[in-house]
């Protein structure tokens, strides 16, 4: 099993996410917020996780305060924020740091020293796709809509 697969999480609501589960899926790993500017891109990301998770995709959504204070929100808020406004149902964990001393497991695997795609996350909605086998594939720009054609392509390549 990769170190990608072996991290556990804890889902919004408290309950354990363990990554094991999504051994064998590609995963686009996101830092979210719900008062960014890039908040809108929950919609596309929605859209492309209904659009090829009967492939084998999944998004997963980490929210995180450490861009200008944009994700102040409880666990319930934020849950009732995405579903609510957004429509969310891929899996949404507890905020978590992506940069600093006490920056989460996960984000020292995908963007720490020695990763493939190293440096600190520039703000909110930066992704991270993570193949069937839990190598990081690609690192995209926060500005990288979900819908951009070479995200897309490079989701598709990697399911196929």
């Amino acid at each position: 099993m990769s170190a990608f697969h072996d991290i556990n999480l804890h889902a919004l609501g408290g309950e354990d996410l363990p990554l094991a589960p999504f051994k064998g899926q590609v995963v686009l790993v996101v830092n979210v917020a719900s008062k960014c500017g890039l908040t809108p891109q929950y919609a596309g990301l929605e859209n492309l996780y209904q659009a090829y998770r009967e492939q084998g995709f999944s998004v997963l959504g980490l929210p995180c305060n450490q861009f200008a204070g944009q994700e102040p929100g409880s666990e319930e808020e934020i849950r009732e924020f995405c579903s609510l406004n957004y429509g969310v149902s891929f899996p949404l964990a507890s905020k978590l740091e992506v940069n600093g001393p006490a920056r989460h497991p996960l984000y020292r695997l995908l963007a720490g020293e020695g990763a493939e795609f190293p440096g600190d996350i520039t703000w909110n909605f930066e992704k991270f796709l993570v193949g069937k086998d839990g190598r990081v594939l690609a690192r995209f720009s926060p500005r990288t809509a979900p819908d951009d054609p070479a995200l897309v392509q490079a989701i598709e390549k990697a399911l196929a």
